[in-house]
């Protein structure tokens, strides 16, 4: 069963006109986000603030995820001065935290991590006092590629877990629950300091009980922040909705998130994993 009448919390509007002049600085440094290809809610606001999550490695995925509006077409080559037009995009825009994520590219043999790494070294020799947040791909659990962008030293490394386990057959074909799990766990690994964080969407079909064991399965990663959102379907074509959350049950979660230790968890109905990111490092 999916539903199709959103409730009054979620009447958000887009406003098109504040994300004009930055879409067009965007086009000039021939620069994607994922702002606006999984036709994120927040564009509006977080483009009036010149704020945008830039998408590296080109427009095409090679997964296959169900709830995702990023195309599943062929990936073309790598772009591998797109490190400098992002850094440049950066000063630009007069940035104090960035975040950079990318399509999943099983295709290539590192999966992308070289070009992520050269986008964190970029961006420190352009704008050395912006926090640089990454939010990657599992890179098939590669501990060789994992180094390559740990060592670039972001101030965070993100990797959603996006659902729980129950769901991941028919919501993220590709992907695997232990997989991301030990991935942050990896990460950790090599390098302790460094803060992690991951994101779970809300009304695919999950129960309460999964949602705590998913938020207790990050915490043993040790995970230090998480995002919890509400999931809209892109189209009819997507994965349906099947149950709108209302926002006591995003501040239970989060109450619950804080009893398990994470340093800083955003839960509400619009939060996605880049929504007010800079959030996440302040007293932390």
């Amino acid at each position: 069963m999916c539903i199709s009448m959103k409730p009054a919390w979620l009447n958000k509007k887009i406003n098109f006109k504040s994300c004009s002049e930055l879409k067009r600085a965007l086009r000039d440094l021939r620069l994607n986000t994922v702002c606006e290809q999984a036709m994120c809610p927040n564009i509006g606001e977080c483009f009036a603030r010149n704020e945008a999550t830039f998408l590296i490695l080109g427009r095409n995925c090679t997964r296959m995820c169900s709830f995702c509006n990023i195309k599943k077409e062929k990936p073309l080559p790598a772009d591998f001065d797109e490190p400098v037009r992002v850094a440049a995009a950066v000063e630009r825009f007069g940035l104090k935290h960035v975040v950079i994520t990318s399509v999943t590219r099983d295709d290539l043999e590192d999966g992308g991590a070289g070009i992520f790494a050269q986008t964190v070294l970029s961006i420190k020799q352009m704008a050395p006092d912006v926090a640089v947040e990454l939010l990657i791909p599992d890179f098939k659990l590669s501990l060789e590629a994992l180094r390559v962008v740990v060592e670039s030293k972001p101030q965070i490394i993100a990797h959603n877990i996006e659902t729980v386990p129950s769901l991941y057959r028919v919501a993220r074909q590709g992907a695997d629950y232990a997989r991301s799990l030990s991935l942050l766990r990896m990460i950790k690994k090599i390098s302790p300091k460094l803060k992690t964080k991951s994101g779970l969407m809300l009304g695919l079909g999950e129960k309460e009980a999964e949602v705590i064991a998913a938020m207790e399965d990050l915490r043993a990663v040790d995970c230090d922040f998480l995002s919890i959102g509400q999931y809209l379907a892109p189209s009819q074509m997507h994965y349906p909705v099947k149950e709108y959350i209302p926002p006591e049950k995003f501040d239970y979660y989060k109450e619950k998130g804080a009893c398990l230790g994470f340093l800083h968890i955003q839960s509400s109905p619009y939060v996605r994993s880049s929504y007010r990111a800079a959030d996440y490092l302040l007293g932390n």
